[in-house]
């Protein structure tokens, strides 16, 4: 049976106008930083690097572990010194990011490795193994181009946080479940997700 992550994790849930607060627990991916507009060749290569290890990772895990699994969709982290250039200013230039594909928890440091080492990818060597541990989270889903999350980010960030007496205090987070790709802009669906913590703390 092909397992799908998505289903067994409540993080990969989320409702559109709904801001839920979900716990979400440690989980592992593949990462890659860097910086800069998201159009860029930089992020293209970026996420080329990504799924030249994915994909080798699962096939092997379905031939000498008999685990099959789906691919789990691309995320990436999102920070900048001044956080306005999310919300009203949109200035790419200034973002700094970590793409990110989660992977299964049996994926040995070893089996990446292995696959690191065969990546076709100029940037497969940057790629690492790291478990990001984000806890509490508010979070929604947005419907609509990625130009078009800013009004949805200021709500999220100078309304709801504070009115539930929490504050930020992770890096902004983004759950790609269409391809940009293949879906109208119109209609990609994207959870946008912010950690918190008590605003006393």
């Amino acid at each position: 049976m092909k397992v799908d992550l998505k289903k067994d994790i409540v993080g990969y849930r989320a409702r559109t106008g709904v801001f839920d607060t979900v716990d979400v627990p440690p989980l592992r991916f593949l990462m890659i930083d860097g910086r800069g507009d998201p159009n860029g060749p930089v992020f293209g290569e970026a996420l080329t690097a990504l799924y030249s290890i994915a994909y080798p990772l699962k096939f092997l895990s379905k031939k000498e572990l008999d685990r099959d699994y789906v691919v789990m969709p691309l995320e990436a982290l999102w920070w900048a010194e001044d956080m306005q250039s999310f919300t009203a200013a949109r200035d790419k230039s200034a973002w700094e990011w970590t793409a990110m594909i989660l992977t299964p928890d049996w994926i040995t440091a070893e089996q990446f490795a292995g696959a690191r080492a065969k990546a076709a990818s100029a940037a497969a060597e940057r790629v690492r193994l790291e478990t990001l541990s984000e806890g509490r989270c508010v979070q929604t889903l947005h419907v609509g181009s990625f130009d078009s999350e800013g009004p949805v980010l200021q709500k999220l960030h100078a309304e709801v946080i504070p009115s539930r007496g929490l504050r930020m205090t992770g890096r902004h987070h983004e759950i790609y479940l269409s391809d940009p790709r293949r879906a109208d802009p119109s209609k990609l669906r994207t959870i946008l997700r912010q950690p918190v913590s008590d605003a006393a703390n």
